[in-house]
């Protein structure tokens, strides 16, 4: 068997669940995004760019997730950063997994039942009851965007936390001794070493929160209210209630392609910055 044979037969479990599992669902969205909607509900077969003209009809939707997904993301990585830091760099090594574990137990809840713990902490009972105890009257955090950018940093934030731990444990200490020997100030080793080396931790954490984010749902249903809805909770409408398959696939192809625009033009900038962060080494 030859080397090109060995490596299509190593890539054939992979290509067949890819092609199984991601290209022909994708397909088939895509086929029905161009039908109409059949009387009883579903899809009728057809060639139409009727369900992709009245996109702007769930616009509210498209703009709560381009608005509230860069945000989160952006959030969650400027709480990380600093405790991932912490973790890598100043923890002591007896107590880094116990430290480590702690970022995870929270996934070890369903996150149906963390956002429910939520609801009441931002609810009437609970921070706007303690507020007003202390004489800060009529505040409203429940069913707001507040709400839900609380649930998605508190939700998300472990997937920003463990790639920039990962990027910072692996930076070679005797970088930041070097730096410090030859009189740089600490604010100095940190914009010069420690965070140009922890790029590829910052764009991996920050392209999972955000792709995630992008087809959330379940927090803003419940820490929304039905007020503050992303574009799975437009999907999930269209799909499982209006029964509207054909609109539903065309707002889904719509969100896939954002999704891949704003990808590409992030891998983009960050390929330029690593190239430019090379380039600056090599003078």
């Amino acid at each position: 068997m030859t080397q090109r044979a060995r490596n299509w037969l190593l890539l054939a479990p992979a290509g067949t669940w890819f092609l199984v599992m991601l290209l022909l669902p994708l397909t088939v969205v895509l086929v029905f995004s161009f039908g109409e909607r059949a009387p009883a509900g579903g899809v009728v077969p057809a060639f139409t760019l009727e369900q992709y003209a009245n996109l702007p009809a769930r616009w509210t939707a498209f703009k709560n997730t381009m608005t509230l997904a860069p945000i989160g993301t952006l959030a969650s990585l400027l709480i990380a950063y600093p405790l991932a830091y912490f973790l890598a760099v100043k923890a002591d090594p007896k107590w880094k997994t116990i430290l480590l574990v702690l970022v995870i137990v929270p996934f070890w809840t369903s996150i149906l039942i963390r956002s429910y713990a939520w609801i009441f902490i931002l609810g009437g009972r609970g921070l706007p009851a303690l507020l007003d105890w202390v004489g800060i009257e009529g505040v409203r955090l429940i069913n707001t965007p507040f709400a839900v950018l609380v649930g998605i940093i508190y939700g998300y934030l472990p997937l920003m936390v463990f790639p920039i731990f990962v990027s910072l444990d692996r930076l070679d200490k005797r970088l930041l001794e070097a730096s410090s020997d030859l009189g740089a100030k600490p604010w100095a080793t940190f914009l010069q070493i420690t965070l140009p080396l922890s790029i590829p931790g910052i764009a991996t954490g920050c392209m999972l929160v955000f792709i995630l984010l992008m087809g959330e749902f379940l927090i803003p249903a419940l820490l929304g209210g039905g007020k503050v809805f992303f574009v799975g909770n437009a999907l999930v409408d269209l799909f499982l209630q209006s029964r509207n398959w054909a609109y539903g696939s065309a707002v889904a192809v719509t969100l896939v392609l954002v999704m891949l625009i704003t990808v590409t033009i992030y891998m983009r900038l960050i390929n330029r910055l690593g190239a430019s962060r090379e380039d600056v080494s090599i003078m």
